[in-house]
């Protein structure tokens, strides 16, 4: 389609891709979805780029994962079967002397009755009593067979399937080929990466991803890490908090098991918080002091202010939540979107070197931030959204690579009408939005243009 040389058009819809089929839209593979020419002779074409881990989806992959699972709880119900065996087993045991004396007696009353008196009944009712618990046990030792006979069920059941499985998968080296789809994989997704920035155009219908916390508050995953590091990091409220919740996967978050919790040693203001190359950056209430915390050594690495750069509820966005500047991160590094008395409460974006917080670059919008509902960074773009309310739309944009800004009609469905923040991720490429207790994704659409080699 087009002659050499030819400009191509590529609108890009990206899926979000670290959560391993969890979401909806995130099992497609690259699929063309339209093919044409635009009055300019060029091509156009739309294509759903795919997930990341291709073969975790795998149908065999997904049996194999289930069937671990599986073994996992019948491993599990056994060992509480036999736990609870034990106990009752050395229960019966220290019973067993009682009761050999209580069959004694009884054998004893039967065979010459006037033998029991009124203290000898006595006390065996005594006895009796000590012995009433040894129903219940007989009783749990009943649910036990019960309980046994389901899990032989599921091991012959299992024991099926896996063998249905071996069949399927005969002489395949089936490791090998999983390894080959990781490297094929492995370069799809660096073309991906190449082709990554654009344009935004549209923004997906919300992704519920869990509902937990308060009202206000951020969630994120690392924006610059590989892909095989699948934590994420949850900090629930605005004013003054210093608990970090560090789940081990996206899985596991919206679970809410298997996380560590990292206590700051300074509290944070606002939502704007970004996690990039295994750092925290935030800023510490009640100034405009940008801090860098790092994970693995759970330490401050860095201090530094924001030079002018209004707190404490100056210049907020129009929610409020002390959320006067916002750090944020996107494919060409770390920002701090921000403003100032001498910038008149217009939103100034600064590109900040993540290792000394030092503003490389900046730039004036000429947009008030209290007008502003969210923003976030795409691709050296900043967008701006009209509303933190339901009804909201990407309506503004400014792009730093050539200093200019438009107006744009990019609408989005705020499901819980209240967001209090709003982030790109471009490893993800995904938003990720706390939005009245509910932790959301929104897949997005990029549109690209580029040069071809023919």
């Amino acid at each position: 389609m087009g002659p050499p040389g030819a400009l191509w058009v590529l609108q890009l819809l990206f899926t979000v891709s670290s959560c391993k089929g969890l979401y909806p839209g995130s099992e497609e593979g690259w699929q063309v979805y339209s093919t044409a020419s635009d009055p300019d002779g060029r091509c156009v074409c739309t294509v759903v780029a795919p997930a990341r881990n291709l073969c975790k989806r795998d149908p065999r992959s997904r049996q194999l994962r289930l069937l671990t699972e599986q073994v996992q709880n019948v491993s599990q119900s056994m060992e509480v079967v036999d736990l609870r065996t034990s106990r009752d087993l050395q229960y019966v045991r220290d019973s067993e002397p009682l009761l050999r004396g209580v069959d004694g007696r009884l054998h004893t009353y039967v065979a010459n009755p006037r033998t029991l008196t009124a203290k000898g009944l006595q006390e065996l009712k005594g006895q009796m009593s000590q012995l009433r618990p040894l129903l219940s046990v007989v009783e749990q030792y009943r649910l036990d067979l019960q309980t046994l006979a389901t899990l032989r069920m599921e091991l012959l059941n299992l024991s099926i399937i896996l063998t249905a499985i071996q069949e399927e998968i005969g002489a395949y080296d089936y490791e090998e080929l999983q390894q080959r789809v990781l490297l094929l994989e492995t370069r799809l997704h660096s073309c991906m990466n190449k082709l990554g920035c654009g344009r935004l155009t549209a923004v997906s219908n919300p992704i519920t991803v869990r509902a937990s916390g308060s009202r206000f508050g951020s969630w994120m995953t690392d924006a610059m890490i590989p892909s095989s590091d699948s934590r994420v990091w949850s900090m629930d409220g605005y004013y003054k908090g210093r608990r970090v919740l560090e789940y081990r996967t996206m899985g596991d978050f919206t679970k809410g098991q298997n996380f560590v919790q990292h206590l700051l040693p300074h509290p944070w203001a606002g939502t704007g918080h970004v996690v990039y190359n295994g750092s925290l950056y935030y800023n510490k209430h009640q100034s405009n002091i940008l801090v860098q915390y790092h994970f693995r050594s759970r330490s401050v690495l860095l201090q530094r202010s924001l030079s002018g750069a209004g707190y404490n509820n100056t210049f907020p966005y129009s929610w409020g939540g002390s959320s006067d500047i916002d750090l944020m991160a996107d494919e060409t590094g770390l920002w701090a979107v921000y403003t100032s008395i001498p910038n008149a409460g217009n939103i100034m974006v600064s590109r900040l070197d993540p290792r000394s917080l030092e503003i490389l670059q900046s730039w004036d919008t000429g947009f008030p931030k209290r007008s502003a509902g969210e923003a976030f960074m795409i691709c050296g773009t900043l967008y701006v959204t009209n509303s933190h309310l339901a009804g909201a739309k990407v309506h503004f944009a400014y792009h730093t690579n050539s200093s200019t800004y438009e107006y744009t009609d990019i609408p989005f469905h705020n499901q819980y009408s209240h967001i209090s923040m709003m982030d790109y991720n471009p490893r993800e490429r995904a938003l990720y939005t706390w939005n009245n207790g509910h932790q959301v994704l929104y897949n997005i659409t990029l549109f690209h243009v580029i040069q071809s080699d023919g």
